[in-house]
């Protein structure tokens, strides 16, 4: 029998909605995905990048009147207080303006005769775990500069706001982001921990518990992973 994530609706105590879990051979498909995505999105110039990220925002905030009341479902947040389009269109734009300036390379002063600089390189595969409280906001701030760097994205939403994970690979769709650059595979947290600690993970941006982060750099210990909130 295939395992499930419910959402429990905090209105009335309903099964809002219902999905199962990603088995481990969708999972170790997912990650394949994004180390053959990642290699043509990393080649694309910046410039190249932003438009097709702004896109993706486009089509993530046309869906806001679907949005709203599935936040509502989901979180009891009530409809007349809207979602929250406002912060993420804000957000969302000014990383993808700043993009540019965020990674050009950094010269440094040194000796004569020498030009020294740093470079910015993608970090490869970035998994984005997002909370159930503003779960848009705090999920745009991890994936736009993610894949304006030039990343592989996987989300991993909370339980209770499986759905915004949904909108979020929606918008991907929509905006012809190349497949397999951005994923929602649905896990739960053993199956989190266990991608975690398999090493295909290059980056870890985690908002939560702090029982949680402990649990991540559990994990991730020993796979030369980055972590970050």
């Amino acid at each position: 029998m295939t395992e499930t994530i419910k959402i429990i609706s905090p209105i009335d105590g309903s099964i809002y909605a219902e999905r199962p879990l990603a088995s481990d051979t969708e999972i170790a498909a997912s990650v394949t995905r994004a180390k053959a995505a990642r290699l043509g999105w990393g080649e694309l110039t910046i410039a190249e990048r932003g438009k097709i990220v702004a896109h993706f925002v486009d089509a993530l905030l046309s869906m806001n009147d679907e949005i709203v009341p599935e936040l509502a479902r989901q979180m009891g947040r009530p409809i007349r207080f809207g979602g929250e389009k406002r912060g993420v269109e804000e957000r969302a734009r000014y990383m993808i303006d700043l993009a540019a300036e965020a990674l050009a390379p950094a010269e440094k002063t040194g000796k004569e005769g020498f030009t020294r600089y740093i470079t910015r390189e993608a970090l490869g595969t970035v998994m984005v775990i997002a909370p159930r409280n503003y779960p848009f906001l705090t999920a745009v701030n991890s994936i736009i500069p993610g894949l304006m760097a030039g990343n592989a994205i996987i989300l991993k939403h909370a339980s209770q706001t499986l759905l915004a994970g949904e909108r979020f690979a929606a918008a991907a769709r929509r905006a012809g982001l190349p497949e397999g650059i951005f994923q929602n595979p649905v896990l739960g947290h053993a199956d989190t921990e266990k991608l975690i600690a398999s090493g295909a993970i290059d980056h870890i941006n985690f908002t939560g518990s702090v029982e949680g982060g402990r649990r991540i750099e559990q994990a991730a210990a020993g796979t030369f992973a980055t972590t970050g909130p």
